[in-house]
């Protein structure tokens, strides 16, 4: 079929994109290829299409489909929809990407090369062409504006073929591989997508259990996504797969995904509803009760759908306090110690049977804990980790919000109904960076959870990068109990910045022992109620700047994540924890990872580490982790290998 009749067939609706596709993810570099391949005249493959039935049909957009049959695109997306952005100077219907990947791409008549606008370089250089203007108004209305100039008479008829060859590629014919028959159903479709898909994202479990419901409910993803920029906005990052992981355990007790199969569009949306209200109310509570208000030290995520389930088994909310504490007493252990860390699928269901039986569940859960664990008080040596990625930097942020951490300055409990301009929380090296780096330590030692406390802004401020056995000498003079409250060994010799290991040495055992009296206070619901309710998920987020490598650090890596987004790729986790999948042991933090591979199924594990020890890096490979430890590279295996989604190069 010729491109133009394709293009016609997605005006009319009998060609449109499944539900279950992804959006657009090409970038400019690869519709350039795609534009220089036709105009050589090389192959740029076929298509691959689903003939189903109109009726029943789940198809993206709003446009209206033809009776009888339609054509869902299976195999040709990225191709397809950049020529129409190039030919119709718009995106289709179905779009859900960037349409700068396909505007203002321009060619040049005497060098005969495709490139995208630049005004430095083309706006006095009349030889470039805008090619959407070319493809609407064909070559002859193009080439008038050279006939009556003498610099170019001469080469009138050159321009005119090579126009013509441009304009013609609207009828360069496409192979349509068809996909029909009454055994095609939505596992056999996916299952073929992904085999046909090989440059492209592989769709995972939750794809195709979210691509049946969105077959009766064709909102579904929208209102998922819906859910999570909400989430998003207070400051909390879930990807759609946990969403749909916990309405499906809310719905069902199950963590497969398959449990969703006998449920119906109207019970699914009446799940949603009911998980996205839970998970407000365990947001809200982790909050306030553990201060644990943002998603950088919200730990163990994946106990959520767990905890979701268990409120849907109790009408949706805990009304006994020492119950509601004992939950959070089992959420706190379950990410301190990796719960699920592992297969979270299998062991998530594991759990989910465990608390079936509403009476003594949770007490069965704390017991499977200690059971594997064999003692669930924390110890020094448990402080040993460094970086903000390490799972007892969430403790030390939860202690400080909730047990009692004093203000240097005002003597105020930093309570988390304190956040303003100049208190909210930032990370504090105890002992300066600087200084410290000047002494000869390294990064990790540097960067030991027990050389972090968390100030507000105003008190940072102050502190600066004094030398510690000067500051602290003086707010302990003001009030000793201002050092102790953040569980600051109160000899002044071990203010000394040659006496750091030892600092670091007394400091683990006093942060051990805080955090004992508090969980174990927790457990037996004896932690003092806080009288200002906060409500997490309605405020605005709160952040934590700072950290191992430093704000500078800290905004590339959001930067180089929102890049990868712009992509049409999968964000990436950030301080993703590597560990062993049998014991929980964590023995690794990677900056950003995509523990899936960029094309989840398709690729190894990704991860981008900036100024890591040689120890992460070898964490990393150990786990198969590809790893780059510059941006630039980064971005250039990212172009390279990963953004070759139907290249037609």
């Amino acid at each position: 079929m010729k491109i133009g009749v394709i293009l016609d067939q997605i005006d009319l609706g009998s060609i449109a994109l499944p539900e279950f596709q992804r959006g657009y993810v090409w970038n400019r570099d690869q519709v350039r290829g795609l534009m220089q391949s036709l105009y050589l005249g090389h192959p740029v493959g076929s298509l691959l299409v689903w003939v189903t039935p109109t009726q029943g049909a789940n198809a993206r957009g709003d446009q209206s489909l033809p009776p009888g049959f339609v054509k869902l695109l299976l195999d040709g997306q990225q191709r397809v929809t950049s020529l129409y952005g190039l030919v119709r100077g718009k995106a289709p219907t179905f779009f859900e990407g960037n349409e700068r990947a396909f505007t203002d791409l321009r060619f040049h008549l005497a060098d005969e090369v495709f490139s995208f606008y630049q005004p430095l370089k083309m706006r006095d250089d009349p030889l470039w062409v805008d090619v959407t203007e070319l493809l609407r108004e064909g070559a002859g209305v193009v080439v008038q504006r050279f006939v009556t100039d003498s610099a170019y008479r001469d080469r009138i008829g050159d321009f005119l073929t090579r126009l013509n060859r441009i304009d013609g590629i609207k009828d360069t014919e496409l192979h349509i591989e068809e996909v029909t028959g009454g055994d095609k159903t939505i596992d056999v479709v996916v299952d073929i997508f992904n085999r046909v898909n090989s440059g492209g994202t592989k769709l995972s479990k939750g794809d195709l259990a979210l691509a049946k419901m969105c077959a009766e409910w064709p909102n579904a993803r929208q209102r998922l996504n819906g859910e999570l920029r909400r989430w998003a906005d207070a400051g909390y990052y879930f990807r759609l797969e946990l969403l749909l992981r916990s309405v499906t355990t809310t719905l069902t007790g199950e963590a497969m995904f398959s449990a969703l199969d006998g449920v119906d569009s109207p019970d699914f949306q009446n799940g949603l509803k009911t998980t996205v209200q839970h998970i407000d109310r365990l947001l809200n509570l982790i909050g306030s009760r553990l201060g644990l208000d943002h998603d950088r030290v919200l730990g163990g995520r994946y106990a959520l759908p767990l905890m979701s389930r268990y409120l849907a088994q109790r009408g949706g909310a805990v009304s006994d306090p020492r119950e509601r504490d004992k939950l959070l007493y089992w959420y706190v252990n379950s990410f301190l110690w990796g719960r699920y860390a592992g297969s979270t699928e299998s062991v998530l269901n594991q759990d989910l049977g465990v608390i079936e039986d509403i009476e003594g569940g949770l007490d069965r859960l704390i017991e499977g804990l200690r059971r594997d664990r064999g003692d669930l008080r924390l110890h020094a040596a448990d402080f040993l980790g460094w970086s903000r990625g390490a799972r007892f930097y969430p403790l030390l942020y939860m202690l400080t919000r909730a047990w009692g951490a004093l203000d240097w300055e005002t003597g105020v409990e930093l309570k988390g109904h304190l956040l303003g301009n100049l208190s909210s929380l930032e990370l504090h090296h105890i002992f300066p960076k600087a200084r410290l780096y000047e002494a000869g330590y390294e990064r990790s030692q540097v960067n030991a959870i027990a050389n972090f406390t968390f100030l507000t802004k105003e008190t940072n401020l102050k502190v600066s990068a004094k030398d510690p056995a000067t500051y602290l000498a003086a707010y302990s003079e003001k009030d000793p109990e201002f050092l102790s409250s953040h569980w600051i060994p109160l000899d002044p010799e071990l203010w000394r910045v040659d006496r750091y290991e030892d600092f670091l040495a007394a400091r683990r055992g006093l942060l051990a022992a805080a955090g004992n009296d508090f969980l174990e206070s927790l457990r037996r619901g004896e932690v003092p109620e806080d009288r200002v309710e906060i409500r997490v998920v309605e405020r605005e987020r709160a952040s934590v700047r700072g950290g191992i490598g430093g704000e500078e650090e800290e905004d590339l890596l959001i930067e180089v994540n929102q890049w990868v987004v712009s992509q049409g790729l999968p964000e990436g986790e950030f301080l993703f924890e590597l560990a062993d999948p049998d014991t929980g042991e964590e023995f690794g933090v990677l900056d950003l990872a995509w523990p899936d591979g960029m094309q989840a199924g398709l690729s190894v594990p990704v991860a981008l580490l900036l100024n890591e020890p040689e120890e992460t890096e070898a964490a990393a490979n150990r786990a198969g982790y590809r790893y780059f430890t510059d941006v630039d590279s980064f971005k250039s295996y990212v172009d390279r290998e990963v953004l070759v989604v139907e290249d037609a190069a």
